[in-house]
């Protein structure tokens, strides 16, 4: 039996499902045999050496040079920017969500743009360098939040005064991207003492959809939801090829952004035109069925050329594009989030066929139902 160590936080809902990822492969393939240190990795190496471990998966954070001294086969899950390359790391597709957070809060019809992130871990700063490329390429600048120097790490108190003289200046209403859902709660908890609407005023979207910190917030929070779980299903099947003396250096298993829960806080339609905004209200309780483009049309009793004209100054998009967005995110969102079948589905939305809604969704996605499904729904 595979004797297996996990050094990842269970406090919040990115290790917990690494680790059920983790233990789902070991049911099918093993079992293994886990081991959990409560305390820190460094009371921890004599144990794990008298343990005799076949494989280690850890926070990069936790690495010391006396657990590289072991040669165990080990899997890093990132935070930090310096680790030992030669060692295959899971981490997040900064890249992914930073475009589906970008398309989120634009499809709004917002026009003022922010990043509320932690200068203090590289994947938030390379979701801060997408966001801002995503937003510039829109047409848009979006405000960064700059920490103040002397504020230590994690001293939200003396921090919180400064956040609040930064969303306080920001241009309104604002759509702020969180880098994580920490971030984000933070900044509903700075709206509430400055007065602010939200979503009203301030839209916010997170990272991670764990479950306690997005509905503790009021109003409850947006959040992307990532593969996490298929991801640690990955790390697990890779430790068993290392286990096995197959040589796998500085390999990455990204944990990619499946789509948005929208909760309250980003739940908004910062559209000035109430021809747009109608059409819109009626694109999304229609989206289930056939509608075309005529349909909307009518439904607002004002030209085709005049409302395509409305759509392009608004959102950037024309009708039908906004028709296809929002059919394709309530697939996604039925793909991931139920076991209905893909007949079932396309059943749903009145496609003629699976291999229709097939077509369909693979020319927006750039993969197939099935793969999509494979790839971010838990194991």
């Amino acid at each position: 039996m595979k004797k297996i160590i996990l050094l990842l936080e269970t406090s919040r809902a990115f290790g917990r499902q690494l680790i059920i990822g983790i233990a789902k492969y070991s049911r099918l393939n093993g079992p293994w045999s886990f081991y959990k240190e409560p305390t820190d990795l460094k009371s921890s190496v004599p144990h794990l050496t008298s343990w005799k471990p076949d494989g280690i998966i850890m926070r990069d954070s936790l690495i010391t040079k006396e657990l590289l001294k072991l040669k165990i086969p080990t899997i890093l899950a990132i935070h930090h920017s310096k680790y030992p390359r030669d060692l295959p790391v899971i981490k997040t597709d900064s890249y992914a969500i930073a475009k589906m957070a970008s398309e989120h809060l634009l499809e709004k019809g917002l026009k003022n743009f922010a990043f509320f992130g932690s200068d203090r871990y590289e994947w938030s700063n390379e979701r801060k360098f997408f966001f801002l490329n995503f937003i510039n390429d829109a047409g848009f600048n979006a405000s960064v939040y700059l920490p103040p120097k002397k504020v230590k790490k994690n001293d939200w108190e003396k921090e919180q005064r400064h956040v609040s003289e930064w969303v306080k200046d920001l241009p309104k209403p604002v759509g702020i991207f969180a880098c994580n859902d920490d971030r984000g709660q933070h900044i509903l908890e700075v709206c509430k003492l400055l007065n602010l609407r939200v979503p009203e005023d301030v839209s916010v979207i997170g990272v991670d959809n764990d479950p306690m910190i997005c509905e503790i917030g009021d109003p409850p929070l947006t959040s992307i939801a990532l593969n996490v779980e298929s991801a640690g299903y990955e790390a697990a099947k890779l430790m068993d090829e290392m286990i096995k003396n197959k040589k796998i250096s500085g390999e990455h298993i990204l944990v990619s952004p499946s789509h948005v829960i929208q909760r309250q806080s980003s739940d908004v339609l910062a559209v000035n035109d109430p021809k747009v905004s109608q059409a819109i209200s009626y694109i999304k309780k229609n989206a289930k069925n056939k509608i075309l483009v005529k349909d909307v049309v009518e439904h607002t009793n004002v030209s085709r050329r005049t409302l395509e004209r409305k759509f392009k100054q608004s959102i950037r998009r024309s009708i039908y594009g906004e028709i296809r967005r929002v059919r394709i995110e309530m697939i996604s969102q039925m793909l991931v989030e139920t076991d209905l079948s893909i007949s079932q589905i396309s059943s749903y939305f009145n496609f003629t066929d699976v291999e229709h809604i097939s077509r369909y969704f693979k020319i927006e996605k750039g993969i197939g139902l099935r793969e999509f499904r494979k790839l971010n729904q838990p194991k």
